[in-house]
């Protein structure tokens, strides 16, 4: 399993290389993790010279439907949206009869060299056939995100009843998840991730966690990379975007900061238990600042997280949902962020923001986060789920102003916008020449003259 994290030259494009760039969805409809990734990666793409580059978001509203079009372009020349059709989630299953008409013709118009995926939502996993279908030369790369192929449960790998940690998905105990379905459901959807997923010419993963993870499951290690997602490039802000945690700023001496999605997995409850017992504590000087959005959760969890907000201390300030541009000058108006999700995560993307304004980072002590976290060099663990020691870490940090500022100038030194970009371009460039000499005549399969599609062992 190659590691391309560590900063290297990128060298010369090949003549004419072009790639199109792929995300369930879209940066401009939904703000996540891998939406920013994506189009971060498709931008400074773009931007090198030699190389051509396209972007295919997907949305599942109906504000950019055409008549008779699945796939448009609402946004830019180089930037295409499809919107999604009759998706079936169990088996990532796309039934919609327009869309591998509208990609087929897509890709022979752009007729990319590189077809580099991020996720398989929405597009389907046969759309993986569709592509090594009508461009037979082409190299196919996806970006793992979750672990979707593996967990049913929203791909977290965490139990749908007791939200307990999963560390090994098996068709006898994913029906203790989902007892509506039986064993040899979960055993067909593994063929069927298998039998698609083998069309993939190689997979990247922001985390060596989650690539392990995924080998485990049977992925081939040798058709895996670890690199890190590519970061988008956001200036400063004018300081007036700090305005908006000026009265969590007044009184402490530790402001904390939680950014990003507001839901069960990502530990809001357990940041809120740490602000009550820190409010029990009389630690007035150790204060909250909570910047995401809960809109789109259930509305049960809406009700409760409103709820408890309403009834938090004067350590708690909840700001609302925030355009990504104005990350860098809120974390500047912070001392540190805070990472408390109760699920193993991949590469958070907010880790790469905290370490990009010199703020060090509190966080869950499992997954992709302990590994992008060095306890004691950029940041502090606590043990997952446990409000008390997250309350605990904080008092300890609050007592150490000058521990505080050393992690997060050390955080600072191990910031590299540069190498993922560097790592992506190096990976294609690897794989072009591979593309160029390979055949569609090597082999004919059941779904036609494509190549051969090996089925993965089941572990």
């Amino acid at each position: 399993m190659p590691d391309q994290t560590a900063p290297h030259d990128a060298g010369a494009a090949p003549p004419g290389a072009r790639v199109l760039i792929a995300s369930h969805s879209h940066p401009m409809v939904q703000n996540g993790g891998s939406e920013i990734a994506s189009h971060g990666l498709f931008e400074r793409v773009r931007d090198q010279p030699g190389w051509a580059a396209w972007y295919l978001g997907c949305t599942r509203g109906q504000s950019y439907v055409r008549p008779g079009q699945s796939i448009t372009q609402p946004f830019a020349d180089d930037d295409y949206l499809y919107t999604v059709g009759d998706f079936e989630g169990f088996r990532f299953a796309n039934r919609d009869t327009a869309y591998p008409r509208d990609l087929r013709a897509l890709l022979r118009k752009l007729d990319p060299q590189i077809v580099h995926f991020h996720h398989y939502v929405n597009f389907g996993m046969e759309t993986f056939f569709h592509v090594r279908d009508t461009l037979p030369d082409a190299q196919l790369v996806l970006t793992l995100h979750e672990f979707l192929a593996i967990c049913h449960q929203q791909g977290q790998m965490v139990t749908r009843q007791a939200g307990a940690l999963c560390h090994r998905a098996d068709p006898v105990a994913c029906t203790r998840c989902f007892p509506e379905a039986q064993p040899a459901d979960f055993f067909l959807r593994r063929l069927y991730a298998d039998r698609f997923l083998a069309y993939v010419d190689h997979f990247v993963a922001p985390s060596r966690f989650l690539a392990e993870r995924y080998i485990a499951w049977g992925l081939p290690a040798e058709k895996v990379s670890v690199i890190e997602n590519v970061p988008r490039a956001a200036p400063l802000l004018p300081h007036a975007a700090v305005s908006r945690v000026e009265d969590t700023r007044a009184a402490a001496s530790l402001r904390i900061g939680f950014f990003g999605q507001i839901s069960e997995l990502k530990g809001i409850s357990v940041l809120l238990g740490a602000a009550e017992l820190l409010e029990q504590d009389g630690r007035a000087d150790i204060a909250f600042a909570i910047h995401g959005d809960h809109t789109n959760q259930p509305a049960a969890f809406q009700a409760e997280f409103l709820e408890r907000i309403g009834k938090a201390g004067s350590n708690v300030a909840f700001h609302g949902a925030y355009a990504n541009a104005e990350v860098d000058a809120l974390m500047q108006g912070i001392d540190l962020v805070v990472v408390p999700s109760v699920w193993w995560e991949n590469s958070p993307v907010v880790i790469q923001e905290a370490f990009r304004n010199g703020r060090a980072v509190v966080c869950s002590d499992i997954g992709g986060m302990a590994e992008k976290v060095a306890p004691g060099e950029t940041g502090v663990h606590f043990r997952v789920g446990s409000a008390r020691a997250l309350a605990d870490a904080l008092t300890g940090l609050a007592a150490d102003p000058a521990r505080v500022a050393a992690l997060g100038a050390t955080a600072r030194t191990r910031w590299d916008g540069e190498a993922p970009l560097d790592s992506h371009l190096r990976l294609y460039r690897s794989l072009l020449p591979a593309s160029a000499s390979a055949s569609a005549s090597d082999a004919v399969s059941d779904l036609g003259s494509v190549r051969p599609a090996p089925r993965f062992g089941h572990g």
